[in-house]
Order: C-alpha cells, then structure tokens, then sequence
C-alpha cells in the first residue's frame, strides 16, 4: 500500500479486498476463475484482494458486477443520502420565500 494514503483509507481498501476475497470463496470459485470472470490477472485478483491501493476501480467493478452486486457501487455517494451534501444546502436555504407580484393587467405586461 502507498504511504501516502490516510490509515482509514488504507483499511477501507482492506475491508473491501476482504469481502471480495469472502464473496469469491463463498461462491467456491479460485482466483483465476475470478480472473476469467471479470478479464484481468490471477495477480490483480491477488493486488484486489490485499486492498492495494493501485487497483484499478474498473477491476473492482467487474468483480462486483461478477457476484451480482453492481448496485452496491451506484449506491456510493448517493446524492439522495449525502448528509452532509444535504445539510450544506439546507443552511443555505433562504428564511423565507417570498412571492413575486403578478402582472394584474395589460399595463404590467409593458402593453
């Protein structure tokens, strides 16, 4: 892993290589067969597994479309669950909402 990363990087990469690791054994299939699966190298399935940090999110999005678990990545960062997104806009919402007059005739329509 690179050093530059920060430590709960590093152990998101980790947990995620573990559950890659857990859903390929869980299937029964061996690295390569993960490999053939999603068109890569038994040594990515290796790198993915072990959390490298250099693996290429394409790899980890075959695998996970290889277990049927696409979905869990279109779920990252879900606009509709960003709490923080959210909570930044809703301070800038304003205190009230005013109205803007209607025209109320030809004369207010520049007529």
């Amino acid at each position: 892993m690179s050093s530059l990363s920060p430590l709960p990087v590093e152990r998101a990469l980790q947990r995620l290589g573990q559950n890659i690791a857990l859903a390929r054994r869980r299937r029964q299939w061996t690295q390569q067969m993960l490999a053939d699966r999603i068109g890569a190298s038994v040594s990515t399935v290796r790198r993915m597994e072990e959390g490298g940090s250099g693996t290429a999110i394409e790899n980890i999005a075959r695998a996970l479309y290889a277990f049927g678990e696409l979905d869990a990545l279109t779920q990252v960062l879900d606009t509709a669950n960003d709490q923080v997104g959210l909570a930044l806009m809703d301070e800038k919402l304003p205190k009230r909402v005013r109205l803007q007059k209607a025209p109320s005739g030809p004369e207010d329509l520049g007529g």
